[in-house]
């Protein structure tokens, strides 16, 4: 740079030094999206990233893959889907949900998160999603199983309006029962926040971020544009079903979100694999526990999340 200005050659070799592991891996960057990323900061196309263009892409794009802020987003490890009423060992996949427990612990005690948030299925009895208030609705024409043929786990269209879908599911995650308790064996950390989810009786909510319908969000959002994060790392149960809502949310509202594939467990094992694809597909990253510690501490830094955030900087410009 000692013109005042980057090249792609100079460029790569930026990226090459910033995309690497903490034992000094170097982590491959297609050149397709090493381009797109030039281009980015190339704002006036000359072929060159000028001082002023590098200033911006120094404070926006390369300090915040050195030094992240994240937070660390624990879903629903509730009593009832661990041993209780929907107790999802006893879904297809058959996965134990207890086994969250002890690598979602091993984290809280080892890393320095920015911020660290437990949601909760919090919901009213006579919640739309329980099987056993189907008669408490009607269902509409369309649906493709009428009310006396319905068993947990199909899927049922309510009338509207608009008409809505709705997976049938136990009774679960009644406020203020025991079902609806973090398991005694989670860490709760001090000033960690709880985010209540599935409280309107006449919509599901899935996500962290918002209900099935995206009519009312949650305090989440808010609270983490408060801490200023820019990274989420996510887990719990279930895979499938909440946790993969949550993250391709996070994703869409243009966080650099991160699936912690061993801090979670899930209902069915085609499910799994179609959220790990999504996840995938829109620019998340997929980890197990013990990487987390030098991600957080920005020493682990992976190339789909600088693209991730240099496609959020373009959006936001344009």
């Amino acid at each position: 740079m000692s013109d005042g200005k980057l090249d792609l050659d100079e460029f790569r070799l930026i990226c090459k030094a910033l995309f690497r592991n903490d034992k000094g891996k170097i982590y491959s960057l297609e050149e397709n999206k090493l381009k797109e990323i030039f281009d980015i900061f190339d704002q006036d196309a000359d072929g060159f990233i000028d001082r002023e263009e590098f200033i911006f892409c120094w404070n926006h794009w390369i300090k915040v893959i050195v030094r992240p802020i994240s937070a660390f987003l624990i879903v629903d490890v509730q009593n009832d889907f661990i041993t209780g009423t929907l107790n999802i060992s006893n879904c297809s996949a058959q996965q134990n949900g207890f086994e969250v427990v002890e690598p979602i612990n091993r984290l809280l005690e080892t890393v320095e998160f920015d911020a660290v948030f437990y949601s909760l299925d919090w919901h009213p009895s006579d919640h739309v999603s329980f099987i056993d208030n189907i008669n408490q609705r009607e269902i509409d024409p369309s649906s493709p199983v009428a009310a006396e043929n319905a068993q947990c786990y199909d899927t049922v269209t309510f009338a509207g309006p608009p008409p809505m879908k709705q997976r049938l599911w136990p009774r679960h995650c009644v406020q203020d029962t025991w079902g609806s308790e973090l398991h005694k064996d989670l860490k709760v950390v001090e000033n960690a926040i709880k985010v209540y989810k599935g409280t309107n009786p006449e919509v599901d909510s899935y996500s962290v971020f918002w209900d099935n319908k995206k009519l009312t969000d949650t305090t989440l959002s808010a609270q983490l544009r408060q801490k200023n994060a820019t990274d989420i790392y996510i887990c719990g149960l279930a895979y499938d079903v909440c946790v993969g809502a949550t993250a391709v949310d996070a994703l869409a509202i243009g966080y650099r979100t991160i699936l912690l594939d061993d801090c979670s467990r899930g209902v069915d094992l085609l499910d799994i694999e179609k959220t790990k694809n999504t996840v995938i597909k829109n620019d998340g990253v997929i980890v197990n526990s013990n990487q987390v510690k030098a991600m957080v501490e920005g020493r682990d830094r992976r190339p789909e999340l600088g693209y991730k955030l240099a496609i959020e900087l373009k959006a936001h410009r344009n």
